[in-house]
Parts: structure tokens; C-alpha cells; sequence
């Protein structure tokens, strides 16, 4: 088995690519072991699902596309990242705002503490941001 393996897609700032890149996704899962109806696939299919949706709803055009990274690290460490190059951070919304949407990171929130993982945004070199998940993969992973 590989210590290390990655995988990105950089797609365009549309609604498609969030399909797109639940797709890109399940597909490296798959290739490195982990069947996409393994709890850590459907999680990680939900998580990327939502960050893509931020990266494009969130960025109001000024990021033309968004990368989407995926690593697997010693079979043991599953980290994602959704990488934009608009300047606004996540935040949460006020509870009346979020009847209607904003539950997007309450939700990756909740799955990564449900999972044991981690939760971050980082800004980058050009100016945007990645927001990243980190989840334990307990899964045997094949190379």
C-alpha cells in the first residue's frame, strides 16, 4: 500500500461541477480501496457536495473555478480540501437566516465531529482559501 496518494479536479464556478466533483471524488475513493458505500465515502461525498456549493455560491463570480484535492495519507488520514480564490471566509449565519439555507457548514461541521476529524479554512498564496476536513479512514485501503 502507497504512504501517500492524491487526487484534484479544478472545475469551472458552476452548478454542474458540484456533481462534477462528488464524481471526482467517489472515483478516487473507489480507485484506492474504499467502495463508495463505506460510511467515510458517503461522508466525504456529502462534504465535498457542500463545499463545492460554497465555492460557487459563495464566491458571487469573482472565482472563475475551484480545486478540489483529495489525500490519503498511510491508509490511516483522509484530508479534503475546496480551494477558491475569493478573499470572503465562511461564517456562520444568524439562526433566522438559516431556516431557509446556511445549514451547509453546520452540516460538514457535524459529520467531521461525528467522524473524529477535523474542520479549518486556510488562506492561500493568491488570496482565497481552502476549506479543508480532515477524517480518519479505518477502511483497508488497497494501492
Amino acid at each position: 500500500m502507497a504512504d501517500h496518494q492524491e487526487a484534484h479536479v479544478t472545475l469551472p464556478s458552476d452548478p454542474a461541477s458540484v456533481s462534477a466533483a462528488r464524481r471526482h471524488v467517489a472515483g478516487a475513493l473507489t480507485e484506492w480501496g474504499l467502495p463508495d458505500d463505506t460510511d467515510t465515502a458517503e461522508t466525504m461525498g456529502l462534504i465535498v457536495s457542500e463545499l463545492a456549493t460554497n465555492a460557487i455560491l459563495h464566491t458571487f463570480g469573482q472565482s472563475p473555478t475551484f480545486t478540489v484535492r483529495l489525500v490519503l495519507d498511510r491508509d490511516e488520514v483522509l484530508r479534503l480540501g475546496v480551494t477558491d480564490s475569493h478573499p470572503r471566509w465562511p461564517r456562520r449565519l444568524p439562526a433566522a437566516v438559516q431556516q431557509d439555507n446556511g445549514r451547509g457548514l453546520a452540516i460538514i461541521r457535524s459529520l467531521v465531529k461525528e467522524s473524529g476529524g477535523r474542520f479549518g479554512v486556510t488562506a492561500t498564496e493568491d488570496g482565497g482559501k481552502t476549506v479543508w476536513v480532515v477524517l480518519p479512514c479505518a477502511a483497508a485501503v488497497v494501492s
